[in-house]
Parts: C-alpha cells; sequence; structure tokens
C-alpha cells in the first residue's frame, strides 16, 4: 500500500485525465511509476556499459558480446 499527496494542479490534471477515459487515477500513477522505474533501470544498464568500456580501455566491442554480457539477449 502507498499514499501520496499530490499537488492542487497535479491531483485536478489526474482526476480530469481519469474522467475522460474511464481509467483510474490509481492506474495511471501506477502506470507512471512502472515507466520511471524502466527508465531508471535503462540508465542504469546503460551507465554500467559505459563504465566496462572506459575500464575495458575503451576498446569496441561487437552488439552481440554487449547485449550477452548485459543479458539483453532475446
Amino acid at each position: 500500500m502507498l499514499a501520496i499527496r499530490l499537488d492542487e494542479k497535479t491531483e485536478s490534471r489526474l482526476e480530469d485525465l481519469s474522467s475522460k477515459t474511464g481509467r483510474t487515477k490509481t492506474w495511471y500513477v501506477r502506470k507512471a511509476i512502472e515507466t520511471y522505474i524502466d527508465d531508471l533501470e535503462d540508465a542504469a544498464i546503460a551507465a554500467s556499459a559505459y563504465e566496462e568500456y572506459l575500464f575495458d580501455g575503451g576498446k569496441s566491442s561487437p552488439l552481440e558480446d554487449v547485449r550477452r554480457r548485459l543479458e539483453l539477449e532475446d
């Protein structure tokens, strides 16, 4: 369970969006948090890859090797 306080403008915008679309405010807040966490995770992976690149003497690696090391293979 999580409770948050929003400023009046944000609360009003969220309420309007919810009313116009038929989705709950909770749905939009959950989606916003999920998207933000996805972005943070992507940034952390990118930062880790960049640090690895720097510590590896700045050598290039084939994309397949990078994807395998970062466990991004399909």
